[in-house]
């Protein structure tokens, strides 16, 4: 586990051993699931097992059919779903902007199974790319494989390895690629609530291109999306988004953020609402005044990705992938100068938050994003600690 290009801070040995463990546990747990039947692959009728994927694949069907005013209906939607995996109690719904449609077409053109395949393997591929990006070695590729989350989006075939691979690549790139950096955040836009306090970020960072770049790019995709599936599409997404993304009382433990730990402990809504919101308005203050300081800019990409986790109050399992992102910045600046005391034993209590959500199915992944936001919040006080030193000398 040596850095690829010598130099900077090897990873402590039970971080590796652990990793390593991590990393097999997914293989194994897939390896089971596919062997019941009871994964993604195959889909057995029946069987109980109601993927995500699903709903996408046949979303994108109904596109290629002539049918797309059924997307977003979830009465019409539900039966091609269950001609697929059998009769099933639930909501999955279609809760998507249209501009997530080109995605599902796509997939659709392939038999079931191997749009699976190439949607999996596609986004987590960009996912440990972004990782690898941010940590700038090869180890990159090893910790993002092995973070807990992986095994949640693997389950259900969703999106949050593409939801961390657009804010990780874009993260990533703002330096050095802004127009590049623009552009993913342009098509981070298919899940708006997570891209909530990015604008914040940028505008405090005087981050005038990469606003420019995700503008346009947002815009294009919006009209494109019109033309493809027409208007009405967009008054369908707007009109039908609320229940979709609605939890009855038995799932207040699926939602990973403040407003579901609430609502899973009793609370009411309102309770909830109120500390959401005080969550995520404290979460924007950090993040306005770390983007407008003169933090490093790791610290900076750090805070904004744990504040993405923090301030979007839909936020379920498979969108815990996005805590690689600021986890794989601090182990940057741990490679780079060194890991502060029980830093990485602040990380790897928050991914067994992570890892013991099939267990509890609680909302872990709120206080593991809290952790992650408290390491990064003791880099920036310890960074600023050091600069004033450094300037009283």
């Amino acid at each position: 586990m040596s850095p690829a290009r010598g130099g900077g801070a090897k990873l402590a040995h039970p971080v590796e051993l652990i990793g390593f463990a991590l990393i097999v546990v997914n293989v194994v747990a897939l390896a089971a699931f596919y062997a019941q039947g009871s994964w993604i692959l195959p889909v057995a009728p029946g069987a109980g097992n109601v993927p995500d994927f699903v709903t996408f694949w046949v979303a994108g069907r109904e596109i290629l059919a002539g049918h797309g005013a059924t997307v977003y209906q979830w009465p019409a939607l539900k039966p091609l779903v269950e001609a697929i995996v059998g009769p099933f109690d639930g909501y999955l719904g279609w809760a998507y902007p249209p501009t997530f449609l080109f995605v599902a077409t796509g997939l659709a053109l392939l038999p079931y199974a191997a749009a699976c395949i190439v949607w999996l393997a596609g986004t987590f591929a960009a996912y440990l790319v972004a990782i690898r990006t941010i940590i700038g070695d090869r180890v990159g590729y090893f910790l993002g494989a092995a973070f807990p989350a992986v095994l949640a989006n693997l389950m259900v075939g969703q999106n949050g390895f593409l939801s961390a691979s657009l804010i990780g690549g874009a993260l990533a790139l703002i330096e050095t690629r802004p127009l590049c950096a623009g552009a993913l955040l342009g098509l981070l836009t298919y899940k708006p609530h997570l891209g909530v306090l990015i604008p914040i970020a940028l505008v405090m960072g005087g981050r005038w291109r990469v606003i420019a770049a995700a503008a346009t790019v947002a815009a294009a995709m919006a009209a494109a999306s019109m033309m493809a599936f027409g208007a009405e599409s967009w008054r369908a997404f707007f009109a039908n988004v609320s229940p979709a993304l609605r939890f009855d009382g038995a799932a207040w433990g699926k939602l990973q953020s403040a407003f579901g730990l609430v609502r899973a402990l009793g609370g009411s809504e309102g309770l909830a609402w109120t500390v959401h919101t005080g969550v995520a308005v404290m979460a924007a203050c950090a993040v306005a005044a770390l983007w407008r300081s003169r933090a490093a800019y790791e610290i900076k990409a750090a805070a904004l990705g744990t504040a993405v986790t923090l301030a979007a109050p839909h936020l379920l399992a498979y969108d815990l992938v996005i805590l690689a992102v600021p986890i794989a910045f601090l182990f940057r600046l741990g490679r780079a100068g060194g890991f502060l005391k029980y830093e990485q034993s602040g990380i790897g209590l928050a991914c067994l938050l992570v890892l013991i959500y099939p267990l509890v199915e609680a909302p872990v992944g709120f206080p593991a994003a809290l952790i992650a936001g408290a390491l990064v919040l003791r880099r920036a006080i310890s960074a600023h600690g050091a600069e004033k030193a450094a300037a009283a000398r």
